[in-house]
């Protein structure tokens, strides 16, 4: 990709982080948020910049990047321009080990380990499903067997919910929508780990998944170790949706959409792809949050509501195309 390209990703991931942390409520000028940075400002901006707006920008880009990479790794792997986590069922696993997780009262590093787990239980399902219906190979189906999967997550969720306190359901609810509302500086360091080795993995796995994405004969004629290769890759891709699941819930289809925004840029190479999906998941991601915020105040929406209303049109475009 031109260096330009890149120059053009970075700037529009700026302009939308400033634009998120200036924009509110209590709107402030671009002067004000930088004097909030500095410890310069009032004490009404300072804490508005410090403590509310800046850490959800934070973690709704970090979120946007682990979710963009996973995205662009799964539909590589699997040669799948509709893979992506929420639709295999890899988020909806995923808030089942985090539900469990938090039930049982685990420290909150230990959330995504949890979730983590989850979703491989998830992964698995969904193949073993498509594999029992004789069509393990048909994008079509493993997405079936992955919107059943997810579902079946869902109701699980429901049922270990059922005796809880009227707050706790409300809570979780609205956690399984997705929200950044309630970020922490905690929250953000837990996702940086986890999205930094996650992320690194999948740079370093980006030639084999080059070699993946011509097909596994063609794979393991070039020498590739295919079943090891692939496992490595979903493994990875499935941690770093875990990870965003446990810290912000369930925010589906941005895996979905931006691999497909970097490749319309001209990128195909997956270290490259990867790369650009990281910048602009967290471009989609922080833009989307500020949306949920501004669009009906002083109510704030769901923030995987607003990045369904721009998945799912865009994924019933790309699944009549492959009808």
């Amino acid at each position: 990709m031109p260096r330009a390209r890149w120059i053009v990703m970075i700037a529009l991931l700026l302009v939308a982080a400033t634009v998120g942390v200036a924009v509110g409520t209590i709107s402030l000028t671009p002067a004000e948020v930088w004097n909030a940075l500095r410890g310069s400002a009032d004490a009404m901006p300072t804490l508005v910049v410090r403590a509310l707006r800046l850490p959800r920008v934070v973690l709704a880009a970090l979120i946007g990047a682990a979710l963009g990479m996973s995205g662009a790794a799964l539909q590589g792997t699997m040669r799948n321009p509709l893979a992506e986590p929420y639709l295999l069922g890899v988020s909806g696993g995923a808030a089942v080990g985090a539900v469990i997780a938090t039930s049982l009262g685990l420290n909150p590093a230990l959330l995504p380990i949890a979730a983590f787990a989850g979703a491989i239980a998830a992964v698995l399902a969904a193949f073993f499903v498509a594999h029992a219906a004789g069509a393990r190979g048909d994008p079509r189906v493993l997405l079936m067997a992955g919107v059943v999967v997810g579902a079946f997550a869902n109701a699980a969720i429901m049922v270990a919910l059922a005796n809880a306190p009227v707050n706790a359901v409300r809570s979780a609810v609205w956690w399984m929508m997705g929200s950044v509302a309630d970020a922490s500086w905690q929250q953000i360091g837990i996702l940086l780990a986890y999205t930094t080795v996650g992320g690194s993995l999948l740079l370093l796995f980006g030639r084999q998944i080059d070699v993946l994405a011509l097909g596994e004969d063609a794979a393991a004629g070039l020498g590739l170790d295919v079943d090891r290769a692939i496992r490595r890759v979903f493994f990875t891709a499935s941690l770093l949706a875990a990870a965003t699941v446990a810290a912000a819930g369930l925010i589906g289809f941005v895996g979905l959409v931006v691999p497909h925004i970097v490749r319309a840029a001209g990128q195909q190479r997956h270290r490259s792809l990867l790369a650009g999906s990281a910048l602009t998941g967290a471009t989609l991601v922080v833009i989307a949050d500020l949306l949920a915020r501004v669009v009906a105040p002083p109510a704030e929406l769901p923030l995987g509501a607003v990045t369904a209303l721009i998945g799912v049109p865009f994924f019933l475009v790309k699944l009549r195309r492959l009808a």
